[in-house]
Formats: structure tokens, sequence, C-alpha cells
């Protein structure tokens, strides 16, 4: 059966969103030329741009038209880091061990979610800069959103890094804490038993469906997360 003219209108201009075809602030086509292009009235494309609206993928803008939305982030710190590009930026070789990689089914009702009736791809590894330990990852990867990260060597490329490049986000949430390193977690940072660690919690939406979260552990002198802010006051 054809799905409505108005989900695929919808479609069509979500496939470009999140193929990364149109960036952030791009300029969606005006309705007029939406209705031209499709042979079909203000209502039916109305619909379409209002469920793109309401799905955080574009912002309407009056007098100025659509536009691509640009990402949310929770954190009045953070974007999404890439840790191989961090560690590489600062003139350092930069590699991830893998630990584990399983499929499973979701335990419980925030797993349940991101799965969104799916398996997940529970990974968890090592990065290092310069040879040394820099954060114990564990990641859990929806495969109902992303069925190909199943067939990923991640061995050869760490997680975060290939789902910001092939898995588009539109919202994140962040999550900071300071915990002690347990006895698995010191082993792997090559630091003491309860030694301070720096938690980054992340997780990440496309539209409104849930794509991975994951739990990254930092021995406490080894990062820091620098902000400027600009006053949002003219005096």
């Amino acid at each position: 059966m054809t799905a409505p003219l108005h989900q695929r209108i919808r479609s069509e201009i979500e496939g470009q969103i999140l193929s990364g075809a149109w960036p952030p602030g791009h300029r969606i086509p005006y309705e007029h030329e939406l209705m031209a292009a499709h042979g079909c009235s203000r209502m039916t494309v109305n619909k379409a741009m209002t469920a793109l609206a309401e799905a955080g993928l574009i912002e309407r803008r009056r007098r100025a038209g659509s536009f691509v939305a640009r990402p949310k982030v929770h954190s009045a710190v953070l974007d999404i880091p890439d840790l191989r590009s961090e560690v590489t930026r600062r003139g350092q070789t930069y590699a991830f061990r893998l630990i584990s990689s399983r499929r499973r089914a979701a335990n419980g009702p925030a797993e349940s979610e991101l799965a969104a009736g799916g398996a997940l791809l529970d990974l968890r590894g090592l990065h290092l800069a310069a040879g040394r330990p820099l954060a114990v990852e564990h990641r859990l990867i929806s495969l109902a959103v992303a069925p190909e990260a199943a067939g990923i060597d991640f061995s050869q490329d760490p997680p975060g890094a290939w789902l910001l490049e092939h898995v588009p986000w539109t919202e994140a949430e962040h999550r900071i804490s300071a915990v002690g390193a347990d006895a698995a977690t010191a082993r792997l940072l090559e630091i003491p038993r309860g030694a301070a660690c720096l938690a980054v919690d992340r997780r990440t939406w496309r539209g409104p469906t849930h794509v991975t979260q994951v739990r990254q552990l930092f021995p406490g002198e080894a990062y820091d997360l620098v902000a400027r802010f600009g006053s949002s006051r003219g005096g």
C-alpha cells in the first residue's frame, strides 16, 4: 500500500537531512516550491513540515521559511566529542582496543526504549592516547536504528567515530559526574582502585528515535571540559 503523499514528502526531506546532504542551517524548499514539485495542496505540504518540526529536524521561521535544525545538546558545555580526532589534533597517536562485542536483548525500561523493539549491540572498549589509557567505554547501540553496526569491525573503527560519520544525530544529552574507579576500571586505566574518574554519560537521538547510550570513564587528571560563554545581557 502506497504511503500518503504527506508522509512521502516528509520521508524525502528527512532522508536529505539524515544523510547529511542538507546540513544544519540549510534552507528547505519553500512550501510553494514543494507544492509545485509534488503537485499537491498547501495543506499536504504543511502536514509534512509540521511532522518534521515536531521531530526536531527542521525549524520553521515566520516569513523566512524552514531550515534544517541545528542539533540540540542538553549541556552548557559539551558537543559530541570524537576522541580519535581530539587525540590526533594534540599530535598523539590514537588507538581503540575492543574488549567485548555482543548482540543482546534489552534489559529494563531504559534499554527497551533504546532498543525500540529490536536488539542492542553491547560494546566495551578502551581508548588510548600515545599508548596510554585515556578512557574506558561502555556503549549500547540500537540495531533497530543502525542495523549495519552489527557488521562493523569496531576493533578497526571506534564506535563513536563510526556513529558520527554514519548515523547523524539531532539531539544529545550529557551527564557529568565524578566516580571512584572500581577494580576492573582501575586495571584498564592503570590507576589505583578508588582513584577519581570523570564519568561522561551520553545519550543521542535521531529525531524521536534513540540511537545510542554510552558511558566513558577518564582518569581525573587526563581529561577536562572547557567552555567559553558570552553574556546574554548587553552590559
